[in-house]
């Protein structure tokens, strides 16, 4: 299992805690809360909270590895080393309760899904039933010859009663044919585990001890990788790490909340579904999605769209440029009219020349081609819209890539050069690596929502309106972090002495993280809720209308209706102290500056 140096090692391109902690949002966490007039502009409470994680850094550092430790409880990595001693332990906990031998009680295991507690109550409820079941015989089914010479069941070749062999039942057969039977059992895979008696009228299992006794070596070693596979194939809180390549499985703890889990070899994946890590949008939206981009129903909606079929063939053709005057492909060598789909022959000066048509002008008028063109402009909007989602998703997904790959290069390079320009250990420099991993991790949410956005309902104004303006506060805070820890860091990295204001470049990239972090925590949020402040917010903003309506006519009268309303939210992004809180990033400000330290917006 992973140990707790590794967990503590910022060197790892995306550690198991910090990766899933990210976005914890843990059930202490209050839902976000309704903003004012229906703007979505973020509430000055959330300040506080947010500027506690601008001074993470400062922070002990042990202090962050308790609270990743406690989150990260929900799920352990096993190696398979592990998965050998649980393994171990739960044949010799049968094996001792039962007083049976290692061999019968892996087989009970195997027969029971490695799943201790139903051996024992299968067992002790009916222990016959059981042993007939499985194949774990208590007397033999045939009585043992005691002549010098035994006739093999298999080949009916006479041998000596010392080199014929038979399991719990007495069947005998000689080494020979148990080794091909064994052989070819373990070749045609898994199945080799439920290994019974050649004879065909018996149920008798065979253990592993007369795997290891006549087995070739190389038959037994994939015999045993057989084994070792079925512990986490067979459970249901089990299962392999799907990154290539990759021996390691993963326990979760189920009904624990969120699936995304990170394996040791750095990939991140969803526990339910195995699909790569895709929080916050559901299985079942990551599942229609990946099955849309590898479906067929595009490339007829561009067909659709882009092509008409030739009226004599009904082969589709694309016209991307010239006159109206068709000609299909051989053999067909059709010539009609693209417009009007009629013989061309029928055309000429008279229909209005090559590059229009008169027929087809007169004929839309009267609405006989209203249905083809409705059809074609359908599906044309519809691969539009697809495009438009896909490509970002895309883009996304390249730029995650760059960004891991960056993060590797950081780590094995630029970081020993950084350290030794700037004379500063890389204990000191480790929130460059967290700056990337973020991005890496931010990239991934940013890359899933493209896939929420195309399955939110149109209709769903409100929603969709609130779900953009979210998703592109956080993704404009992300372009400024990804631009400071990949051009600004360049600077520093490619100088030949120590700067003066590293200090300053430290916490400003710092500082982004945090405020990045942010965005992307309100937006994962919003999207596991459903987008539900929305429908919150607008009863809300029902009752305020109605009271604004009500009031309007005195505040005219007093003269303070326009400048009560200026006020109001003018104060919104202060606090007592009459510290500001800049729109752009939320960082908290001096009273006295005008411009955002962070982020340099002006006031």
């Amino acid at each position: 299992m992973e140990s707790e140096d590794d967990m503590h090692d910022a060197n790892d391109v995306a550690s198991v805690e910090e990766e899933d902690d990210y976005y914890s949002g843990g059930e202490e966490d209050d839902d976000m809360e309704a903003e004012e007039d229906y703007d979505y502009s973020y509430d000055c409470a959330d300040e506080e909270e947010e500027i506690d994680d601008y001074d993470f850094i400062t922070n002990d550092s042990d202090d962050r590895d308790d609270a990743i430790t406690r989150h990260s409880q929900n799920y352990t990595i096993l190696n398979e080393e592990d998965i050998h001693q649980r393994q171990e332990e739960d044949i010799t906990k049968i094996s001792t309760v039962l007083s049976i031998s290692r061999e019968a009680a892996c087989i009970l295991l195997r027969r029971y899904n490695w799943t201790v507690n139903n051996v024992h109550e299968e067992w002790f409820t009916d222990e016959d039933r059981v042993r007939n079941a499985v194949g774990i015989l208590e007397m033999p089914v045939v009585n043992l010859s005691n002549a010098k010479e035994v006739t093999c069941g298999i080949c009916f070749e006479n041998f000596s009663r010392d080199n014929l062999r038979s399991v719990a039942c007495g069947h005998l057969f000689c080494d020979t044919c148990w080794k091909a039977y064994i052989s070819t059992s373990i070749h045609d895979g898994p199945g080799c585990l439920m290994l019974r008696c050649p004879d065909l009228s018996c149920v008798a299992a065979v253990g592993q001890d007369m795997i290891d006794k006549l087995a070739t070596d190389a038959d037994k070693e994939k015999y045993h990788r057989y084994l070792l596979r079925s512990y986490v194939e067979d459970s249901r809180t089990i299962k392999w790490c799907p990154a290539p390549g990759c021996d390691s499985a993963v326990e979760y703890v189920v009904g624990s909340g969120n699936y995304d889990v990170a394996c040791s070899c750095s990939y991140g994946f969803c526990w339910n579904c195995t699909e790569e890590a895709h929080r916050p949008v559901d299985c079942e939206t990551v599942a229609k999605w990946i099955l849309k981009n590898s479906a067929e129903s595009e490339n007829m909606n561009w067909i659709l769209a882009n092509s008409k079929p030739c009226p004599k063939c009904k082969r589709p053709i694309e016209k991307n440029q010239g006159c109206m005057h068709m000609t299909c492909t051989p053999p067909c060598k059709f010539e009609f009219c693209w417009l009007c789909l009629g013989a061309w022959s029928d055309h000429g000066e008279r229909t209005g020349g090559f590059y229009a048509c008169n027929r087809y002008e007169a004929a839309k008028q009267e609405g006989v081609y209203d249905d083809d063109e409705r059809r074609r402009e359908m599906a044309k909007n519809s691969l539009e819209r697809y495009t438009h989602y896909y490509e970002r998703w895309a883009s996304n997904q390249s730029s995650r890539q760059k960004a891991i790959s960056d993060l590797q290069q950081m780590q094995s390079i630029h970081l020993e050069k950084l350290s030794e320009v700037q004379s500063q250990p890389e204990s000191q420099l480790k929130f460059i690596i967290e700056a990337w991993q973020q991005i890496s991790e931010c990239r991934r949410v940013l890359k899933w929502t493209y896939a929420y956005g195309y399955y939110l309902p149109e209709k769903e104004h409100n929603k969709r309106q609130f779900f953009e303006y979210l998703q592109g506060d956080a993704e404009a805070g992300l372009e400024r972090l990804h631009q400071c820890a990949e051009k600004e860091l360049m600077n520093y990295i490619n100088s030949d002495k120590a700067s003066k204001d590293f200090d300053d470049f430290r916490t400003k990239l710092a500082g982004l993280t945090s405020v990045t972090r942010n965005y992307f925590e309100n937006l994962v949020r919003a999207l596991e809720n459903g987008l539900s402040d929305v429908d919150s917010q607008t009863l809300g903003n029902k009752t305020s209308s109605k009271n604004v309506a009500g009031s309007s006519s005195s505040k005219a009268k007093g003269g303070r209706g326009k400048g009560s309303s200026k006020t109001s939210t003018s104060t919104r992004n202060t606090d007592d102290s009459g510290n500001w809180a800049c729109d752009q990033c939320t960082i908290l400000n001096a009273r006295s500056a005008t411009t955002c330290h962070m982020c340099h917006h002006s006031r």
